[in-house]
């Protein structure tokens, strides 16, 4: 019984098994590198950016579990690096660097509908207040696709 293993009850690691082990996460690597795709973006499409809520993190004015994990959709300006990209952010979100890691961005699958015009307007009577909706037409959609919305979500949209 080698010192080592009577002192500490196990037996010594050697720079062999380090090797060895090693060799075994580059098989690892190369495996899980054969399945994961990259992510790649170009130029005009439209991503959404990951928000981090956990640790006390207030950025772009949440905080908090329940916060959304993603905000945006924000259109890609340019492409900085091999993983970095430029984003096309707001005004109320200029204290923000706009150069984010592909890691941090998710594809947006539909591009966002902006409201056209509005089609016809009509009023809700609550206890307490009056609640306008707008008969909205988006864009990329009929006029028969047209819906109804609250006052306060096209204020949102416009931001």
């Amino acid at each position: 019984m080698a010192p080592f293993e009577a002192l500490y009850g196990r037996r010594c690691r050697t720079p062999l098994n380090r090797s060895r082990t090693r060799e075994h996460g580059l098989g690892e690597k190369s495996y899980s590198d054969k399945r994961r795709r990259p992510l790649v973006f170009e130029k005009d499409d439209h991503v959404y950016l990951r928000v981090s809520p956990m640790k006390g993190v207030h950025r772009f004015g949440v905080k908090g579990k329940l916060a959304p994990r993603y905000v945006g959709p924000f259109k890609i300006t340019e492409q900085c690096g091999p993983v970095a990209y430029r984003l096309e952010l707001p005004p109320h979100l200029a204290v923000v660097h706009d150069v984010f890691h592909v890691s941090q961005l998710k594809k947006c699958l539909r591009v966002p509908e902006e409201p056209i015009k509005i089609l016809d307007q009509k009023q809700r009577s609550t206890r307490r207040r009056t609640i306008n909706f707008y008969k909205v037409q988006w864009s990329n959609h009929s006029e028969e696709e047209a819906t109804w919305e609250q006052e306060e979500f096209l204020r949102t949209k416009e931001m």
